[in-house]
C-alpha cells in the first residue's frame, strides 16, 4: 500500500530519491547538458511549501513537493517540481497519487493554482499532467531544461 508523508528535503531518503531522479534525467536528457540544481530546503518548508516521499510498505518509491512562487495577478501560485517514481513502481497509479496529494497540500496552503514544467521528451509525465486535469500554458520561468509548461486552476 503506498503511503506518501512530509518529508525534509534535506533528509536521506529525499536526498536519495532526488539523486535517482536527477541522475535519470541527466541519463535521458537529449543533449545531454541536464542542469541539475539543489532544492532550497526553505522553499519546501510549510507553509513556503513541502516535499513528501511515496513508500509501498518501508520501501521509498518515489519523491514530490509543491513550492510557492511570486503572485500572478493576485493567485496564489504553487509549482510541482521533482516529481519522480523508481521506474519499477510505474503504471501502478502512484504517479495520480502524488498528484493528488500534492494539490491537496497545495491547496490546504491556500493555492489558486498548480504550475509545472517539463521536458518534451517525458511523454509518460504529460499524460499524467493531462489526467490529472493540467493544460498547457505560456512559459512561466527560463528552466534551461523545460521545454513545456502547465498549469492547472485550483479555486
Amino acid at each position: 500500500m503506498l503511503r506518501i508523508t512530509a518529508e525534509p528535503v534535506g533528509s536521506e531518503v529525499s536526498r536519495m530519491l532526488l539523486s535517482e531522479y536527477f541522475d535519470a534525467r541527466a541519463a535521458s536528457f537529449p543533449s545531454r547538458t541536464y542542469t541539475r540544481s539543489s532544492p532550497d530546503a526553505a522553499m519546501f518548508t510549510p507553509p513556503a511549501g513541502v516535499f513528501v516521499v511515496a513508500a509501498d510498505e518501508d520501501h521509498p518509491v518515489g519523491c514530490g513537493g509543491i513550492r510557492r512562487l511570486l503572485a500572478q495577478d493576485d493567485a496564489t501560485r504553487y509549482e510541482v517540481k521533482h516529481l519522480y517514481l523508481r521506474p519499477e513502481t510505474r503504471g501502478r497509479g502512484w504517479g495520480r497519487a502524488l498528484m493528488e496529494d500534492l494539490e491537496r497540500r497545495a491547496r490546504a496552503f491556500g493555492a489558486d493554482e498548480l504550475v509545472l514544467d517539463t521536458h518534451h521528451t517525458l511523454d509518460a509525465a504529460a499524460g499524467l499532467y493531462a489526467a490529472t486535469g493540467f493544460s498547457a500554458i505560456p512559459a512561466y520561468n527560463d528552466n534551461p531544461n523545460a521545454t513545456r509548461w502547465y498549469g492547472k486552476t485550483l479555486s
